[in-house]
């Protein structure tokens, strides 16, 4: 992999049930098991998925006219089963997104539904992910046994 395709986090325990993450450009945020306000991992790659389109869609869009409101709201159905496990269904991203009246607003409003569909079939990496369903490997470090 290059550097320029190559992404991580590192997730560092700060006591049972709760974690820092981090970015290698010095960002982080709390996780844990939903205990207190820290995010828990489903809210993550909910977050994830709405965060990854609403980037897409902003970019787009505000080159037209700049939202007078722009929020998204992410769900999904985490559900248990025999067969698949722990997982998430029914995921949904609705947008609510207004453009100010007038000529720039109109492009803005026209841009949306297009720019929404662009996000969902070839521009969010997170989306289409899990949509693909990628394959995720879990492996132990070697020599992290015994530290």
């Amino acid at each position: 992999m290059s550097e320029d395709t190559f992404r991580s986090v590192e997730i560092e325990r700060t006591s049972l049930g709760k974690y820092v993450v981090r970015n290698v450009r010095g960002g982080s945020l709390s996780m844990g098991t939903g205990e207190d306000d820290s995010f828990t991992p489903v809210e993550l790659l909910l977050a994830a998925i709405g965060g990854c389109t609403a980037i897409d869609v902003d970019h787009i869009t505000s080159r037209r006219a700049e939202p007078v409101r722009f929020s998204v709201e992410v769900t999904g159905d985490k559900v248990r089963d025999e067969v698949g496990g722990n997982r998430m269904r029914n995921l949904r991203a609705e947008f609510t997104v207004t453009f100010p009246e007038g000529g720039d607003g109109d492009r803005a409003r026209e841009a949306l539904p297009r720019s929404l569909q662009q996000s969902h079939d070839r521009l969010c990496t997170v989306s289409r992910t899990v949509e693909l369903g990628t394959p995720v490997s879990i492996v132990e470090a070697s020599g992290s046994a015994g530290d």
